[in-house]
């Protein structure tokens, strides 16, 4: 890229961002300066921004190859930053690949190359071995959420991608957590580390409420207390996610669930609908606690404890986010300590609430997406015009590569449907449902 600062204003422009915040100042500096980073800050601190910006300047316009590859542990985490990257418009074609997408569509993606290719361990190692893409033009390499990559589970693979691109010019690590060890494969010889995990200022509050015999009680007393604002409850097992889900339909308190052994479309479903307001509550293991970026989460709920005090960390990471209020609730059986890693906490006394109101929003399927050059223009203009919505009766769009969701007003959907099912958008015509 030419001229950095222009670029980057840019983009800046595109995103609706008037300033970088401190952290991603330095970072891109460093970054530009130095070929080993490890950067360590609070989740919603737009680590993903300042990690991309700098990364762009490195890319050659005139080649045809990936030249930067992003490993995430998350399929959700990875589809984040695909559409973060796109966003910025910079020019360079972004794709993601990860476990449980259509390995044909990974065929498609890989055929004409991204530029930056962003994805999960097991996924980019297969590739790897598949020789599906030349590695010699790929000049950068970030390991987001690293603490998580570089487990052990992830060894094997890791070690796999490391060896296969020893010419890397580049090394990036981010976490929001302290004190992960980076082994050895990784081969950083003298990295520089930013180090903001204590010097955001954060707003989160965390607050203890005891238990009566009946946690899923609680559970709802807690829900009632809390008023109608976006929150996830944390669980540490699908299984417990069944049960609260049980109860919590039974008493007709609307929610989605989210963990790993849901089909891929199921989960993805589940976020947009979290999104764009038809949930505003989600029940998920520890799987949602990195990777997806819901800014009006205003609490969070640990139904259930973790065993480690970083996915403590990040569960908590999920509200409060650019200084935003938000406030962590610990569901504390009576007569029983918390863990070490937590320190004295407030008791939240909970007082008689109104009964969770159900969501105002529905979520429309249409079918068309960005294969059919459509856009969120396009979308909003014919639910607005042929689908005689206000502007304030559609909430968020979100458009895939073959398909797209929209967030509209409950009241409305059934009549929406019926005008603008079978339409013309560009020049495909879409079918339209509601999921």
């Amino acid at each position: 890229m030419a001229n950095p600062n222009k670029n980057q204003k840019a983009i800046l422009e595109k995103l609706g961002i008037a300033q970088l915040n401190e952290m991603q100042e330095k970072t891109i500096a460093t970054i530009r300066s130095a070929d080993e980073v490890v950067l360590l800050s609070p989740t919603g601190t737009g680590k993903t921004l300042a990690f991309l910006l700098p990364i762009l300047e490195l890319m050659d316009e005139q080649s045809k190859e990936v030249q930067t590859l992003i490993v995430v542990p998350t399929r959700e985490l990875a589809i984040q930053i695909e559409q973060v990257a796109r966003t910025m418009g910079s020019g360079f074609k972004t794709n993601a690949v990860y476990g449980g997408r259509a390995g044909s569509q990974d065929k498609i993606d890989l055929k004409h190359r991204p530029a930056i290719l962003v994805g999960t361990p097991g996924r980019i190692a297969d590739h790897l071995r598949k020789d599906s893409f030349p590695v010699d033009e790929i000049k950068a390499l970030v390991l987001d959420e690293f603490d998580k990559s570089l487990e052990i589970g992830f060894e094997k693979e890791m070690t796999e991608i490391l060896k296969a691109i020893p010419q890397v010019q580049k090394k990036i690590l981010t976490s929001a957590s302290q004190g992960v060890k980076i082994p050895g494969f990784v081969g950083l010889k003298n990295q520089t580390v930013l180090n903001y995990l204590t010097t955001v200022e954060s707003q989160l509050k965390i607050k203890a409420i005891v238990s009566t015999s009946n946690k899923l009680e609680t559970l709802v007393n807690a829900l009632c207390h809390i008023g109608d604002h976006h929150g996830i409850v944390f669980c540490n097992f699908k299984d417990t996610i069944a049960e609260v889900s049980e109860y919590l339909s039974e008493k007709n308190i609307d929610h989605g669930c989210f963990y790993g052994g849901m089909e891929q479309r199921d989960r993805e479903q589940a976020l947009i609908k979290f999104r764009n307001g038809t949930y505003r509550l989600l029940l998920a293991t520890d799987l949602a606690a990195r990777g997806i970026d819901v800014p009006e989460i205003r609490f969070i709920i640990h139904f259930q404890l973790p065993n480690k005090e970083h996915e403590f960390v990040h569960r908590n990471g999920r509200t409060a986010r650019m200084k935003r209020d938000g406030t962590a609730y610990i569901l504390k059986e009576k007569n029983k300590d918390l863990p070490d890693y937590i320190d004295d906490v407030e008791v939240e006394k909970l007082k008689e609430g109104g009964w969770p109101s159900p969501s105002q929003w529905r979520t429309l399927y249409i079918g068309g997406g960005r294969r059919d050059k459509i856009s969120k223009g396009d979308i909003a203009g014919l639910l607005m015009k042929q689908g005689k919505l206000q502007k304030e009766e559609v909430s968020v769009i979100e458009i895939q590569q073959d398909c797209a969701y929209v967030g509209v007003a409950g009241a409305k959907i059934s009549t929406v449907i019926k005008l603008v099912n079978n339409a013309k958008l560009k020049t495909k015509k879409v079918r339209v449902s509601e999921i």
